[in-house]
């Protein structure tokens, strides 16, 4: 309360909320935005807006409003609990070094990090000459003709990969054989994508354990998760002669010093750019990517920008071979997967422009040396180095010594990979220091001069494999090597673009989201930043605590029970989802529900995500408001009584309408033996008005 106008003490101390400078209407503002709408207040609005046997009783349970101060205090005390050790585990994540030009102004910059999707190419110049950057970088480095920009993770490149191969040779046969040595997240996460598709996956040692025949595709690692290095050219024409595809996961920075895969019969490449200058941050995010020949291009999928003229004949770009892709060929498409880690790919792409091939190339020659220096010393001192060719990477045994070796490196503040009771991992990367190649050494019982052992010592890669091609000799890759010169061309391609930082884009919800400053300042703080996911689970104490909390408010926010953080795209959550909701019916034996009813209005991503699970896409009509047709999904699930699996529908709808017979379609759904997915692009719309776990559906992404 108020007194004579003079405000209360918890009006003075409430100032700063970080809602109130988050979004961006004033009171004043609201009320007159109301009064152009018709309405008095936003309560009348809401309740004229949404459905009443929706609306929500009841206040949000997720704590009260914080200052901008409080939060960044409280991040502060979350991040310490987190342990910022030396990572050498490797597996795909390595420790690298943002340029700080790029760091100050890219990943800090909102000019860069609150861009919407490039589909109004006039203006989204900057952006799209920045992808351009990234993918000729790809392409010159795997050896290939063209790459996409961009994938999500290596994971889930190789996934793509396995989909592409299959599209390349339909007839070939239904395995997919993946080389044993390849990361087992990356083994995980092809498995998970083949069950639904009827692949059958095999897993083992490429030179002896590929079937003769049924083979469609084969995925190597180069260089192994081992560290092994090996000529793989004689094997691929081995599988080629086979009528099989091979895919080839690839380390970018290794690639500047041996034979890339397009040199030696790869038919498409993947892998990650995250050493690329993009901080670990716990597993990500990152950019994947996909490299193939030209012929293979129309079956790549993901974003791809391509060289055009604008209406006066100059030079511009734009996103090519649109009709790929989910939003036009909807089920049909190539994939699920539309804009991918564009952020984290710009970063990579200006990490190759600031360094240049010969940037790259010294950084690789500096990490092999030390990787050289460790193998030869610990050789000198009787311990066994299982591999002789490498890059960055070595397994090493120690029988029956391994946690005596990690423990001793730990208490140096380092993380070793634990194979197995024998046998440590252990991947150097551009943050190694003589220093903590010494400490490393230590732990193994070996001491030696570090800094004449690394003039002296002799590299690991084979003739055979050493590169002799030119990559990266576009100018845009030797042009900027002062800091003056690189700041001017980073400025220039942002004012090329439009993003928040000049105005609204006003392209519907899913583009209004906003990371406030206050959210993006700790993202580059090392306790969240060097964060390795495979370090041991007490060092990530900080970030547990922040997913606990994360997952408790999702849960109250959207009615469900459970919530997992793991899916790191829309795409890949609808993925998960939709998985869940066929296991849910296998686990009861319906093996029948496969169809998925989908309206017509709905995202183009809902109709491949439902093919990639295996599931048939049936449309069902909407009227002219954008609702579902009550009549024609009456119709379509008498059609397919008894295989209903699925009905997925975005609400608020992408007509930014709430349908006002929900609770009734859910409940025909259910009555019918099938579950509600109901796609979140729009549940900003919805947050403490209605939970779509209250009103029937089942899962959201």
């Amino acid at each position: 309360m108020t007194t004579l106008g003079r405000p209360t003490y918890d009006d003075l101390a409430n100032h700063g909320a970080f809602i109130e400078r988050h979004i961006g209407p004033s009171p004043a503002d609201q009320l007159k935005m109301l009064g152009v709408l018709g309405y008095s207040s936003l309560d009348e609005l809401t309740s004229a807006a949404i459905p009443s046997s929706i609306e929500r009783l009841g206040e949000l349970s997720i704590g009260a409003p914080r200052s901008e101060v409080e939060v960044i205090a409280e991040l502060r005390e979350i991040a310490s609990k987190n342990q910022s050790l030396v990572s050498l585990i490797g597996l795909g994540y390595y420790g690298t070094v943002t340029p700080p030009v790029v760091l100050r102004n890219v990943l800090e910059n909102p000019a860069w990090y609150t861009a919407y999707t490039p589909y109004q190419p006039e203006i989204s110049q900057g952006r799209l000459e920045a992808v351009l950057n990234f993918q000729t970088m790809i392409a010159d480095l795997t050896g290939m003709d063209i790459a996409n920009a961009s994938m999500l993770d290596e994971g889930t490149a190789a996934a793509e990969a396995m989909a592409l191969c299959h599209r390349l040779n339909p007839k070939a046969g239904e395995v997919f054989f993946i080389d044993a040595d390849c990361f087992p997240q990356t083994i995980a996460v092809v498995a998970t994508r083949a069950e639904p598709l009827g692949i059958a996956l095999l897993v083992g040692d490429p030179e002896t354990d590929i079937p003769s025949e049924g083979v469609f595709g084969v995925l190597l690692q180069y260089p192994g998760a081992s560290g092994r290095l090996r000529d793989d050219s004689e094997l691929i024409e081995r599988i080629h002669a086979q009528g099989a595809s091979v895919a080839v996961a690839a380390d970018l920075l290794a690639l500047s010093l041996i034979r890339p895969p397009g040199e030696i019969g790869a038919d498409v490449v993947v892998g990650s750019s995250q050493r690329f200058g993009v901080p670990l941050g716990f597993g990500g995010p990152h950019a994947g990517f996909m490299a193939v020949r030209d012929s293979s291009k129309r079956s790549l999928p993901g974003r791809l920008v391509g060289v055009s003229v604008d209406s006066a004949g100059r030079p511009a770009l734009r996103l090519a071979l649109q009709t790929r892709e989910q939003h036009i060929r909807r089920e049909k498409a190539t994939s699920n997967i539309c804009t991918a880690q564009v952020l984290l790919a710009v970063i990579a792409g200006f990490y190759g422009v600031w360094h240049g091939p010969d940037g790259l190339k010294r950084i690789a020659q500096r990490i092999h040396r030390q990787t050289a220096a460790v193998a030869q010393a610990l050789k000198s001192a009787g311990v066994v180095v299982l591999e002789d060719a490498f890059f960055d990477t070595l397994s090493i045994q120690v029988p029956g010594r391994a946690g005596e070796v990690i423990a001793n490196a730990l208490a140096s503040g380092i993380n070793l990979r634990h194979i197995d009771e024998d046998t440590i991992g252990l991947s150097l990367d551009e943050q190694t220091t003589p220093d903590v190649i010494e400490s490393v050494l230590l732990a193994f019982g070996v001491s030696v001069d570090i800094a004449a052992l690394l003039e002296t010592v002799s590299d690991s890669i084979p003739a055979a494999l050493i590169r002799t091609s030119d990559f990266m000799t576009h100018p845009v890759f030797s042009k900027y090597r002062s800091e003056t010169l690189m700041l001017r061309y980073l400025r220039r391609l942002a004012d090329l673009d439009l993003a928040l930082d000049r105005t609204m884009i006003p392209l519907g919800s899913c583009t209004m989201k906003l990371n406030a400053t206050t959210e993006m300042i700790p993202v580059t703080w090392p306790e969240f930043g060097a964060m390795h996911p495979f370090a041991p689970i007490d060092q990530s104490i900080g970030y547990r605590r922040l997913f606990k909390e994360l997952e408790d408010a999702l849960v109250e926010i959207t009615g469900y029970d459970a919530v997992s953080l793991q899916p790191n795209a829309g795409s890949q959550g609808e993925f998960a989802g939709l998985l869940a909701i066929r296991a849910y019916h296998r686990s009861r034996g319906e093996f029948e529900r496969t169809v998925c009813l989908i309206p017509a209005s709905a995202h183009g991503t809902n109709a491949a995500s439902a093919a990639m699970v295996g599931m048939t896409v049936v449309v069902v009509a909407c009227n002219d408001s954008g609702d579902i047709d009550l009549e024609d999904l009456t119709r379509r699930i008498a059609e397919h009584a008894g295989r209903i699996g699925a009905l997925m529908v975005t609400y608020p709808s992408t007509h930014g309408v709430f349908d006002t017979e929900i609770t009734d379609v859910c409940a025909m759904v259910h009555d019918a033996g099938g579950q509600v997915y109901l796609d979140g692009a729009n549940l900003n719309a919805l947050v403490g008005l209605a939970a779509p776990g209250h009103f029937g559906a089942d899962v959201s992404h």
